[in-house]
């Protein structure tokens, strides 16, 4: 007999049918006794009257792996509506030993550094898999919104030979006997295959070597990254980030409705054209000075908190950001060189997404890295493949994370992480 899942019970009514899953909860009462059985879809009741079966129940510990054959019938007080009675219940393993948290419960009511030492049992709980559906859900969003506009996917080193991107805050390794580092972006990679598809994307880990220890930063995290070329500036690549939301956010609403549901999450509307302020009009409306080299988290909730009373919308573009806070890689605003063509995106007043246009010729990266007082040499690799001709190009990257915690309003992006790693944690 072939396997159905909790979800599917419905169709069967007055057959037999084989569940299996985990022992959710047992209910004992005097004369009957509830098995709530969980499955990657959701939980079934089966009803146990039969002294014996009920015998075997009692003696299953919640976790315990169990498989179930008996009979779906109709009551309206079970979940979904339909319940499996006459069953036979056989474990598919020893006991479980009990987690030191009640899964059943509809609050996960442990810590959370009891919950992320206990991960592999504590991502049980149907609010943290939730969460893992709508990571997924968006990653399908994003992929299947740049497929469609003729991206393409690329994978990029995650090992790299010199710490050059961000300065010191790398992780280093031995690459058999040399020196390299954990990549912290795939940024110049991403820069380079423009030159061989035009438009290309990656979805991969990332590693920042960065002592946060704050609710929104992992030293590890999934980065979303997009690159196009022949671009005109940074407004295009805005433009191609607003759709790709979009479609990040009508694939969950889509895949996972029953996870947002759970989370009682509704998806927000993504504008038509999301609405957008120059930097130096952010820092006035932030309250600011106007010598402020950059956003604050405080100044960012402002922003977040202007754009739902001015315009209806949770995001929010700051364009403009000083030349001297962004890469060397970034290309200037023409009109106003001490200003670059890049822009941050706000989700709910936290800054999402970085992105913007890049320089695109040989000299144009002698020269920056001069003015910065940067020696090529480390960068030849990367700076040598524009002497041989590189279109106007510019992307961004999403920190997979921190969208879906903010989407589900989670106070920790370590809530919605499967195992996460950050300035104390390498386990589990």
């Amino acid at each position: 007999m072939q396997r159905i899942l909790s979800t599917e019970l419905s169709a069967h009514v007055g057959a037999t049918v084989r569940l299996a899953g985990w022992v959710h909860r047992r209910r004992l009462l005097k004369s009957v006794a509830f098995l709530i059985v969980r499955d990657a879809a959701g939980l079934a009741q089966v009803v146990v009257a039969v002294p014996a079966v009920r015998a075997r129940v009692e003696a299953l510990p919640e976790e315990t792996v169990v498989e179930v054959v008996g009979t779906v019938v109709a009551n309206p007080t079970a979940p979904a509506g339909v319940e499996v009675v006459d069953p036979t219940v056989r474990p598919l393993g020893p006991p479980a030993v009990p987690p030191p948290f009640d899964l059943y419960r509809p609050v996960l009511t442990a810590s959370l550094p009891t919950q992320l030492d206990h991960a592999p049992t504590a991502l049980r709980h149907p609010t943290r898999s939730a969460a893992l559906r709508i990571s997924a859900a968006a990653v399908s969003g994003f992929r299947a919104t740049l497929d469609a506009r003729r991206f393409v996917e690329v994978h990029t080193p995650k090992v790299v030979g010199s710490s050059t991107e961000s300065g010191a805050n790398v992780f280093a390794l031995d690459w058999f006997g040399r020196p390299a580092y954990l990549a912290q972006s795939p940024q110049f990679y991403k820069q380079l295959m423009v030159g061989v598809f035009e438009r290309v994307y990656e979805v991969g880990p990332v590693f920042r070597a960065e002592p946060h220890d704050t609710v929104r930063h992992l030293a590890q995290y999934t980065s979303l990254d997009v690159e196009l070329g022949f671009v005109t500036d940074h407004r295009d690549v805005m433009a191609v980030l607003r759709d790709t939301l979009a479609g990040m956010l009508a694939a969950v609403a889509d895949r996972a409705g029953a996870a947002l549901d759970t989370l009682g999450v509704t998806v927000p509307p993504v504008p038509a054209e999301i609405p957008a302020v120059h930097f130096t009009d952010a820092l006035t409306i932030a309250g600011a000075p106007a010598d402020e080299p950059d956003l604050a988290p405080a100044h960012e909730r402002a922003l977040g908190e202007w754009a739902r009373a001015e315009h209806g919308s949770d995001f929010l573009f700051v364009t403009g950001y000083p030349m001297a806070k962004r890469p060397f890689y970034t290309h200037p605003d023409p009109a106003r060189p001490a200003y670059s063509n890049g822009f941050d995106l706000l989700f709910r007043g936290m800054e999402l997404v970085t992105g913007g246009q890049r320089l695109h010729r040989h000299a144009d990266y002698l020269a920056a890295l001069a003015a910065r007082g940067e020696p090529v040499e480390p960068y030849v690799g990367y700076v040598d493949a524009f002497r041989h001709g590189m279109p106007p190009h510019g992307g961004f990257a999403i920190g997979l994370e921190r969208f879906v915690a903010r989407l589900t309003g989670a106070a920790n992006v370590r809530e919605v992480t499967a195992f996460p790693r950050d300035l104390h944690r390498l386990t589990p």
